[in-house]
């Protein structure tokens, strides 16, 4: 039986999410140790690797279980077990046996989180402080991300992808208690690219730099910022399946 799992967890205490040769120390290879106690040795996959420090509130994984398993609240709890405090899975429910977590996905939403309050220790790990924020800027100019372009100037390097042109359905900077949100909504994205547009978006709004040289980034006509914004602030938010 294959299912669909939908979790989260914090990436400030893993290397990343794929499985990697130098370190156990990732939310895959913390899953498939998980799983394996329970005899459960299927190969997972996932909507979308994360980066190290890159946190997820509902990243989405597929895996094919054994019949035995056919209560899947109580893997749920089993697998919770062994996994919490920093990964939790929050649903286990029966697909398709053709479902691809990752193939099937028609959109991913990331969001990344800036405060201009007072640093703290608790939040550091999860949220991004700065001085201060031109939320006007900000907004005009993260609308300039929509539509269809080849985002190769906003990447990092070390990325064997072909193909740099992705589609931004929707942006959006908006206020939520005492955070600032960087809203995206996208076919897919490339390496560290939400890390690049939020790096070149926070110059923006220091004024260091403008809307025209984020557009002839864009069009890649010159490379004026590639400065990643800080992992901790990122959060994968949600996949969808459906469009309606």
């Amino acid at each position: 039986m294959r299912v669909k799992i939908t979790l989260s967890y914090d990436g400030s205490c893993f290397e990343g999410y794929q499985i990697q040769k130098k370190t156990q120390n990732t939310i895959a290879s913390k899953l498939y140790k998980a799983f394996k106690t329970l005899n459960i040795n299927s190969k997972i996959e996932a909507s979308g690797r994360t980066d190290r420090g890159v946190h997820a509130t509902n990243q989405v994984i597929h895996t094919d279980l054994p019949s035995f398993w056919s209560d899947l609240e109580k893997l749920k709890t089993f697998l919770n077990r062994q996994l919490l405090p920093h990964i939790y899975i929050k649903k286990i429910e029966k697909t398709s046996p053709s479902f691809h977590a990752r193939y099937d996905a028609k959109r991913r939403v990331y969001r990344y989180i800036v405060s201009t309050k007072e640093p703290s220790v608790f939040l550091t790990p999860y949220v991004t402080f700065v001085k201060d924020l031109d939320k006007e800027r900000l907004k005009e100019a993260v609308k300039i991300f929509e539509g269809i372009h080849d985002f190769e100037y906003f990447k990092k390097s070390g990325s064997d992808t072909k193909n740099f042109v992705r589609k931004i359905y929707k942006t959006k900077v908006y206020d939520y208690r005492d955070f600032t949100i960087f809203y995206f909504e996208a076919n897919g994205y490339l390496r560290s690219q939400i890390r690049m547009m939020v790096g070149f978006l926070l110059k923006i709004s220091e004024g260091k730099l403008n809307a025209n040289q984020l557009k002839n980034q864009l069009d890649k006509k010159e490379i004026t910022s590639t400065t990643l914004a800080p992992a901790n602030g990122l959060y994968l938010a949600k996949i969808k399946y459906k469009i309606y």
